[in-house]
């Protein structure tokens, strides 16, 4: 009964602004990490940001540090990446997923994570 699914994706001109949502369901985020994820068509998914279950440490690709944030409200079971300065590149299908916390900071690796959902297109265009 674990689910995810986020919202928020669009279309948004080269320096603006999204926020995506993952609503999660049948479990808690205190005990998950939740990873974001982009993909684009003939390359691996990469990671993009992270947040822990059990203390909240987050991480993030190097690419998006000081555009994107990551940020969760345990309330409402919802994990969010705001994102600012949006570039063409960053044009993606974004995932978010979760991972059994083991008390480890958040992995930046898909195959950590074992739930998944159905993932929100963003495009960056003019």
């Amino acid at each position: 009964q674990l689910q995810l699914v986020e919202s928020g994706g669009g279309l948004v001109q080269p320096g603006g602004s999204l926020r995506l949502s993952c609503a999660a369901s049948g479990f808690t985020l205190d005990s998950y990490a939740i990873g974001w994820f982009r993909r684009v068509p003939g390359k691996e998914r990469e990671g993009v940001s992270c947040i822990s279950g059990r203390d909240g440490r987050t991480g993030s690709l190097d690419s998006v540090k000081g555009r994107f944030t990551i940020s969760r409200d345990n309330a409402k079971n919802t994990v969010y990446l705001q994102m600012s300065s949006l570039k063409a590149e960053d044009t993606a299908v974004y995932y978010c997923a979760a991972a059994l916390d083991d008390g480890s900071p958040c992995p930046p690796e898909s195959h950590e994570y074992d739930y998944w959902g159905q993932g929100t297109q963003v495009t960056v265009s003019s």
